[in-house]
């Protein structure tokens, strides 16, 4: 399957899928004519990518993910550990951003009140 019918077919950003053949993380040459072929791998991987991608990850976040990823179990700890600290950033968020939300509902009780 070529870039653009993974595209439309699985519907991927195109610049996901070329970051994705920078970062070389295929096994073997995937280019056919010199356009690269998508199988079920490279989908598998692409969906771990954008779910990563939709977690908030960074583009050098992501690829380091995946390269640790592709070494197998060996790093599962170290995955495990990348995941925790993505997690504990997120709920920061969120915390910081409900704290947000309680100042602006302060701010609309007292202007309310002046009406």
């Amino acid at each position: 399957m070529t870039k653009q019918e993974a595209s439309e077919k699985y519907r991927i950003p195109v610049d996901i899928l070329d970051e994705y053949e920078a970062w070389n993380l295929c096994d073997e040459v995937k280019k056919v004519m010199g356009v690269w072929q998508y199988d079920d791998t490279d989908l598998e991987r692409l969906s771990m990518i954008l779910t990563l991608h939709d977690t908030g990850f960074e583009k050098q976040e992501i690829e380091q993910y995946m390269r640790l990823y592709l070494k197998g179990d060996e790093t599962a700890a170290e995955r495990m550990r990348i995941l925790k600290q993505k997690r504990r950033r997120t709920l920061d968020e969120i915390h910081f951003q409900e704290k947000c939300l309680e100042n602006l509902d302060y701010l609309r009780y007292k202007t309310q009140k002046e009406y």
